[in-house]
């Protein structure tokens, strides 16, 4: 799949923002003492709990909120990958998926573009669990779960500089302690891409 940045200009990858708070003194802390995109991948990978893993979801969707309350979904942890690596100074966007959920329909996953050797890579700090091994691999994607097209599943080839505005109201509507996903949308608004 061709990856389609919003913009050739990196600068936009390295902003702060709202969700990916990067300037934030204990993701800029943790970004330093990490000293490196692959580190930066493996602490969100298998230091921040997935909330379904860990069986407790703290609806915490800004990257500074994650990293507080090591738990967050797919999208919570790309907003923390995203500002550990945008803090280290490596352009990083958040792609997305969409998914078949388990009672038949879908819901929309998140993931990460990182911009290192010249080129642009997606990387699934999801979290590891049996049927999941996802992989730090800038030569080849090694994500949570590959698309598979005939169940209605998509990769969406766009690499976002911040969240699309209507995920981001949808995350602000999750309740601490409540299992599910039913508050987010199924795909990308039609804007998205």
């Amino acid at each position: 799949m061709m990856l389609q940045p919003e913009t050739d200009d990196l600068t936009g990858y390295l902003a702060a923002d709202e969700v990916v708070d990067h300037r934030h003194p204990g993701i800029r802390a943790l970004a330093a003492e990490l000293a490196g995109p692959e580190a930066a991948f493996h602490f969100v990978r298998d230091r921040v709990r997935h909330s379904a893993d860990a069986g407790t979801y703290s609806a915490a969707y800004r990257a500074s909120e994650v990293l507080a309350a090591r738990n967050a979904i797919c999208h919570g942890k790309s907003h923390l990958l995203a500002a550990l690596l945008r803090a280290q100074g490596v352009p990083a966007g958040l792609c997305y998926q969409r998914l078949e959920d388990d009672a038949g329909g879908f819901v929309l996953h998140a993931l990460n573009a990182v911009h290192l050797d010249g080129r642009w890579a997606r990387l699934d700090a999801r979290g590891n669990r049996e049927g999941v091994d996802a992989r730090y691999d800038l030569e080849r994607e090694r994500l949570a779960w590959p698309v598979r097209p005939e169940l209605g599943e998509r990769d969406y080839p766009g690499i976002h500089r911040t969240p699309p505005a209507p995920l981001v109201q949808a995350l602000a509507r999750a309740v601490p302690g409540r299992a599910g996903y039913g508050y987010l949308p199924s795909e990308l608004p039609p804007t998205g891409y």
